[in-house]
């Protein structure tokens, strides 16, 4: 049942991705986890033992999202608010767009592309040249492409409704608190390892979607180059991406000011990616994206 509710949700998602002048007009359910996050953060991180009370704010939001997974699931109306519910967590589309944003102002100039790429980066982004920048947009689809499309998939096949509820609202704790600060470090510790958890599997099914929708077998770059990476699961999409456009990835960059001296994914490749890359990094999301429907199309069948 899940995998032939998912293909709509899919195809729906990538057909109307996320339309402006709906969320101009009513809160994304992305934007209310992130309040509710935001306000248990301020409610409740402050005082002694606060990775008991991380512990117990993400238990808090994963029962919640259960819960609300759950009674959608349980509405007589054939599935198909389920779908549309689903639809609006997966973010093929808008990946697409983000992405492709930041190769059409680059080929423009350089502050453009800056100003594109840090709307999807963590990362310091005012001095970084055109290769840095092309690197980040690679990188930044790469991850994204597990995070924001491949692992909602994922858990909306094993658990329907309620398990993509509770890996979105874990994914967007993790990315709120889920940060080694001295703010966060504590408090945000079971949303990290939450979501570690989670995207074990479905960073490497993205991996897989990624070198075998573009005839790449040998897992022997990504299995050397992932576990370089600093996250447990990012590294293996990101290693993936990298080979299939033979673009080194990662390497050094800063973060508030600060250089961090990360090893390279995939050094063999090129140093000096542009536009054309992250143009093929586009194309790479639609053929994993695509990988992903008729993986939940056979599985619909059998």
């Amino acid at each position: 049942m899940s995998a032939t509710l998912l293909i709509p949700a899919l195809l729906l998602d990538a057909a109307f991705g996320e339309p402006k002048w709906l969320w101009d007009r009513y809160p994304h359910p992305a934007v209310l986890m992130g309040r509710t996050i935001g306000w248990m953060d301020k409610r409740f991180n402050k005082g002694a033992q606060k990775r008991l009370k991380g512990t117990a704010t993400m238990a808090a939001l994963g029962l919640a999202a259960l819960a609300l997974g759950q009674l959608i699931h349980v509405i007589p109306d054939f599935g198909i608010v389920e779908v549309v519910v689903a639809a609006i967590l997966l973010a093929q589309k808008s990946l697409v767009q983000h992405v492709q944003a930041v190769a059409d102002a680059l080929r423009l100039s350089t502050e453009g592309g800056r100003r594109a790429v840090s709307m999807i980066v963590g990362r310091d982004t005012a001095t970084l040249d055109d290769p840095a920048i092309s690197r980040a947009a690679i990188e930044s689809a790469a991850e994204n492409l597990s995070d924001g499309v491949i692992a909602p998939a994922f858990w909306f096949l094993i658990a329907g409704l309620p398990g993509l509820m509770l890996y979105k609202v874990t994914n967007t704790a993790d990315s709120m608190i889920g940060h080694r600060t001295p703010r966060h470090e504590e408090f945000g510790w079971a949303a990290a390892r939450f979501d570690d958890l989670l995207n074990l599997i479905p960073a490497r099914l993205t991996a897989l979607l990624l070198a075998l929708t573009h005839g790449w077998t040998d897992p022997r770059p990504i299995l050397r180059d992932a576990p370089l990476h600093r996250s447990p699961n990012a590294g293996w999409p990101e290693a993936a991406m990298a080979v299939i456009l033979n673009t080194a990835l990662s390497g050094p960059r800063a973060y508030h000011g600060e250089l961090r001296e990360y090893p390279w994914v995939w050094p063999e490749g090129r140093r000096d990616p542009g536009p054309d890359q992250i143009d093929a990094a586009v194309s790479a999301l639609w053929r994993a994206w695509g990988g992903m429907l008729a993986l939940t199309a056979l599985i619909a069948v059998f």
